[in-house]
C-alpha cells in the first residue's frame, strides 16, 4: 500500500464512524459500502445480499452484504469479513482526528471503530483491487449485521452467498498484529419475576414484591461469586444482569419485573453451571418473599445459546496464512483468545474457519474509545496482502 493508499483508508473510516448503524439499522452503512463498490467498477451482480434479520430475535431491515470477484488467478477461494453495527453508545457519534487517533468529539458516545474499522479495511482492499486491478485469487468480501445484538448475521447468513472460502479472516479487535485464534461462548437469557401487587403504604404486607425477590438473587450471586468475574474450581468464565424494566409507581408492590442477563464460558459445561446457578438464585429468592398470607412469588426463564466458543490451531491454513502477511510487514503475531463473542465462532462452527486479526481498536464500548491509525493501516495492508496474489 502507499501512503495515498493509506490517506484513502483513513478517509474511508472516517466517513464510516460518521454513519448511523446500531444492530437492526445498518442500512446506512450498507448503502455506503455499496455505493463505493459500485463507483470502483464492481458490477451489479457481484453483489449479493440475504434477509438473516428476518430470523433474528431483534428483527431489523437489512441482510448481510456481500461482493464476490472471480480470480483473475487460479487458487482456493479467500473470504474477508468485519461487522456493520455498532453498541447503542456510539449513536451519534462524531469521529475527530487528533494526530494518529481518531476520537469522538462528545464526551457522551462511543466511537465506533467496533467495528467500523474493520468495515473500512475490508472496504480498502477491495477499492485497491478494483481501481488498481491488482491480481487476485477468487474473492468474497462480507460485512455482516447484527454482531453486538448476538452474532446474528453471521449465525443467519445465507451461506452459499460465499461460495465455499477455504481460507477465511475476520478484522474485529485491537493492535494490527493481534491474532485471535478462539473465543468464549455465550449464553443469554431473559428472567420474569412474578409477585403480587398491593398498595405501598395501605397494606404493603398483602403485596409480594418482584423487586425485593430479584434483588436477593442478585445479592445471592454476587456474594456467592457467580455474577461478574467467577473463577470457581480452577474454572473461570463471568455473568451479568443488564438489564432491569418494571415496577408501575412508589406506592404500588411490585408485581412483576423483567431482567435479561448473560453468561460467557470457554468450557460449555463450567457455563452451563453459571447459568444452573443464576435459574436457582432466582427460584430460591422466589420462595423467600412473602406476603402476610404465605403467598410466595415465582420466577420463568427463557434462554438460548447465541454462540459456542471455538479454538483454532496455530496450523490451520487460515492462521498460518495471517502470519505470513503479518510478517512481511514486519510484525510478529500476538496469539490470543477472546473473552467476548466473534462473527468467527458462528463462520467456524458452519464449516468456516475463521482467524480474526486487529484493526487499531482501544477501548471499545465506552466513552474513551479510539482508534488507532498506525495499526489501522498496518491491517489494511496486511488485508491487501492477503487479498492479492
Amino acid at each position: 500500500m502507499s501512503r495515498s493508499d493509506d490517506r484513502q483508508a483513513i478517509d474511508l473510516v472516517m466517513e464510516l464512524l460518521a454513519l448511523p448503524g446500531p444492530s437492526g439499522g445498518e442500512q446506512p452503512v450498507a448503502d455506503f459500502i455499496r455505493a463505493r463498490l459500485t463507483a470502483a467498477g464492481a458490477p451489479a451482480a457481484a453483489l449479493d445480499t440475504d434477509a438473516a434479520y428476518r430470523k433474528s430475535p431483534p428483527g431489523g431491515g437489512c441482510g448481510n452484504l456481500v461482493l464476490r470477484l472471480p480470480g483473475t488467478e487460479k487458487a482456493p477461494r479467500r473470504l474477508l469479513m468485519a461487522h456493520m453495527d455498532t453498541v447503542p453508545l456510539c449513536a451519534g457519534a462524531r469521529p475527530v482526528r487528533k494526530g494518529r487517533r481518531i476520537a469522538p468529539a462528545d464526551r457522551a458516545t462511543g466511537l465506533g471503530g467496533d467495528d467500523r474499522a474493520g468495515c473500512g479495511v475490508i472496504l480498502a482492499a477491495a477499492l485497491a483491487i478494483l481501481q488498481q486491478q491488482l491480481p487476485h485469487p477468487p474473492l468474497t468480501f462480507l460485512w455482516t449485521v447484527q454482531e453486538e445484538a448476538g452474532l446474528h448475521g453471521a449465525r443467519y447468513l445465507r451461506l452459499p452467498m460465499l461460495r465455499s472460502p477455504k481460507l477465511a479472516f475476520n478484522w474485529d479487535g485491537g493492535p494490527a498484529h493481534r491474532v485471535t485464534l478462539g473465543a468464549t461462548g455465550g449464553y443469554r437469557m431473559g428472567i420474569t419475576v412474578h409477585g403480587l401487587a398491593s398498595h405501598a403504604g395501605v397494606h404493603p404486607e398483602q403485596g409480594v414484591s418482584a423487586i425485593a425477590t430479584a434483588s436477593l438473587a442478585i445479592a445471592r450471586l454476587v456474594n456467592d461469586g457467580w455474577h461478574g468475574l467467577i473463577e470457581q474450581d480452577g474454572l473461570r468464565g463471568t455473568s451479568n444482569v443488564g438489564v432491569i424494566q418494571g415496577g408501575s409507581a412508589t406506592n404500588v408492590v411490585a408485581d412483576r419485573i423483567e431482567l435479561r442477563a448473560e453468561a460467557r464460558a470457554h468450557d460449555p459445561r463450567f457455563r452451563q453451571r453459571i447459568v444452573a446457578q443464576i435459574e436457582q438464585a432466582f427460584a430460591n429468592a422466589a420462595q423467600q418473599v412473602c406476603n402476610a398470607d404465605g403467598v410466595a412469588g415465582r420466577a420463568e426463564f427463557d434462554g438460548r445459546l447465541d454462540y459456542e466458543s471455538f479454538k483454532l490451531s496455530r496450523d490451520e491454513p487460515c492462521v498460518t496464512a495471517a502470519v505470513a502477511a503479518l510478517a512481511a510487514e514486519g510484525l510478529e503475531p500476538d496469539y490470543a483468545i477472546a473473552n467476548g463473542g466473534l462473527d468467527a465462532n458462528w463462520l467456524t462452527a458452519r464449516g468456516i474457519p475463521t482467524v480474526t486479526l486487529g484493526c487499531g481498536q482501544n477501548e471499545i464500548h465506552t466513552t474513551k474509545e479510539w482508534l488507532d491509525l498506525d495499526h489501522f493501516t498496518a491491517a489494511c495492508r496486511v488485508a491487501q496482502r492477503l487479498a492479492v496474489c
